[in-house]
């Protein structure tokens, strides 16, 4: 049942009002961060859509369609090549696929295309999840037009993808788009003490490492969290200091080979840390501070912080995420974000 996920309550209101309705769209389109739950979601409409018990207009979760719909028979070979085949979950009618490289094949599209236009074998509908959606190239987006232009009346696709923007127009304007929201650092620590993941203090933490992530969280440690947090801490103490010797020696460390992966997330803790600041600046609750455990220091850097700084560092560090998208030197945007901020 849809109560049973996590966050993004008024997707779920939509998706139950679709149901509701019996006007559930052919194409939907699921985007959002990466790790909030878009394919857990969809798959909890192909539950509903095919449970044996259902309860009102929501999945049961516990027959044999909902249990055989949780799980994908993911190959166990490493060769990319058997990826480009429909991965089916233990349920007939519900299937996934994923990029075997770097791209979403064109001959995937067209097996969905293929099994689309089947009748359902044991349920009462079929639903496809295109995961990665925004790694298909223009053949294998065309390819796809096909059935997103016709969709069978039985069938469903789900395309789930944290960059819509790379999307071609003409896929996005037949899909109905959905958006998830990151999730609160409260949703995130309940789940974790919830299902036993973490405790206390660590759940906390893990909960602010995540990022609105719960995959991230489930994924991280705090250990980890602390190290990135530390390192984004010098850069705003740097920043409150106009240190720029320390700036540079931030915008190298954030550039290092072994954290190519976290660099938006670094930059997402250097923002919430400037958040942070500029909250107890306002005298604001304590309760709004995400970094808690921090608060001596963030005190200390509000002092020595003048009012109108922080919401500036934002700006710049949002100007500077829109030109992520092309591809810049890294290292070289990361040592004039810094230098940029220090002297506003």
């Amino acid at each position: 049942m849809f109560a049973e996920l996590t966050g993004n309550e008024r997707v779920k209101q939509l998706l139950r009002r679709m149901l509701s309705s019996g006007r559930v769209p052919g194409a939907l389109l699921f985007t959002g961060e990466a790790g909030v739950g878009k394919k857990l979601f969809a798959l909890e409409l192909a539950k509903a859509l095919n449970c044996r018990n259902q309860q009102g207009i929501e999945a049961c979760g516990k027959c044999a369609a909902c249990r055989r719909i949780s799980h994908f028979n993911f190959p166990e070979s490493d060769d990319p090549d058997v990826l480009k085949q429909i991965i089916w979950t233990d349920h007939g009618d519900v299937g996934m696929v994923v990029a075997p490289k770097r791209l979403l094949r064109v001959e995937q599209m067209r097996l969905i295309e293929r099994e689309a236009n089947f009748r359902p074998f044991e349920g009462r509908a079929r639903l496809f999840l295109i995961d990665d959606a925004d790694r298909l190239n223009d053949q294998s987006s065309n390819a796809l037009l096909k059935v997103l232009e016709e969709p069978p009346a039985t069938s469903y696709l789900v395309l789930i993808t944290s960059r819509p923007a790379m999307l071609l127009p003409t896929i996005r304007s037949r899909c109905q788009a959905m958006r998830f929201s990151p999730l609160t650092v409260n949703e995130i620590e309940q789940f974790l003490v919830k299902n036993k993941h973490a405790k206390g203090g660590e759940a906390r933490l893990l909960a602010q490492y995540a990022g609105g992530s719960l995959g991230r969280a489930l994924k991280g440690d705090t250990k980890e969290y602390k190290e990135h947090r530390e390192t984004m801490l010098k850069v705003l103490r740097g920043l409150a200091d106009r240190n720029h010797t320390q700036l540079l020696r931030g915008a190298e460390t954030m550039n290092e080979a072994r954290y190519k992966d976290d660099y938006e997330f670094r930059l997402d803790l250097l923002e919430t840390l400037i958040r942070d600041v500029l909250i107890v600046k306002l005298n604001a609750a304590d309760e709004r501070v995400v970094n808690e455990d921090l608060l001596p220091e963030l005190r200390q850097l509000a002092v020595i912080t003048e009012s109108e700084r922080p919401a500036k560092w934002i700006a710049n560090i949002e100007e500077m995420r829109e030109q992520l998208v092309v591809n810049i030197n890294r290292k070289i945007a990361t040592d004039s974000l810094f230098l940029t901020m220090a002297s506003s």
